[in-house]
């Protein structure tokens, strides 16, 4: 009788308020720290295709298609291209004309006659080197960077195809970017 009458313990309710938000304190600061390091740590993939165009050309006794767009690593790491698309075709890498550049371009891209290896290309005023892809070999984008393409003949592009939307795909290791453009007739 005299142990119960004691008043030298914690109750019952008290000791377990105590336990309670200590352990809900802990779990908080494991969250937050967890929280903190995965968004101070991790760097995302992100690109920002824009300017795309598909044109084709039925003039000097040639008949071919043309695309050309542009990519901006706007993420906070370099990027791996692995492939790009025409509604769907595999574009081979020895169609493949690219710049790559640090900054904006705030022309427009244009139809190109012709696409050569160490050929350049004006856009907005200012000239650009394009350097021809080659087979089994894929492009590296750096973060901040932009990569202008510009595709000689992709495989699905046809005379009955202008007016129609076609998409243009670019594949990384980590993700698919997409974008759409009618097919335009050259002058």
């Amino acid at each position: 009788m005299k142990l119960l009458k004691s008043k030298k313990g914690l109750s019952t309710v008290v000791t377990t308020l105590i336990i309670l938000v200590v352990s809900v304190l802990l779990a908080s600061v494991v969250t937050f720290y967890a929280i903190n390091v995965t968004t101070t740590r991790v760097q995302e993939e992100s690109l920002f295709l824009t300017k795309p165009h598909i044109w084709y050309s039925s003039t000097n006794e040639t008949q071919t298609g043309e695309a050309a767009i542009m990519i901006i690593n706007t993420g906070g790491r370099d990027v791996v291209i692995d492939k790009i698309t025409v509604r769907g075709q595999e574009c081979e890498w020895t169609n493949v004309f690219y710049n790559i550049t640090k900054g904006s371009i705030t022309g427009d891209l244009e139809f190109q006659d012709t696409l050569t290896d160490g050929g350049t290309i004006s856009i907005g005023g200012s000239s650009y080197e394009f350097i021809q892809g080659t087979s089994g070999t894929d492009l590296t984008l750096r973060s901040g960077y932009t990569m202008i393409i510009y595709i000689d003949d992709p495989d699905s592009i046809s005379l009955n195809d202008i007016g129609l939307t076609v998409g243009i795909t670019v594949f990384t290791s980590n993700a698919q970017y997409y974008k759409e453009a009618n097919v335009e007739a050259t002058a």
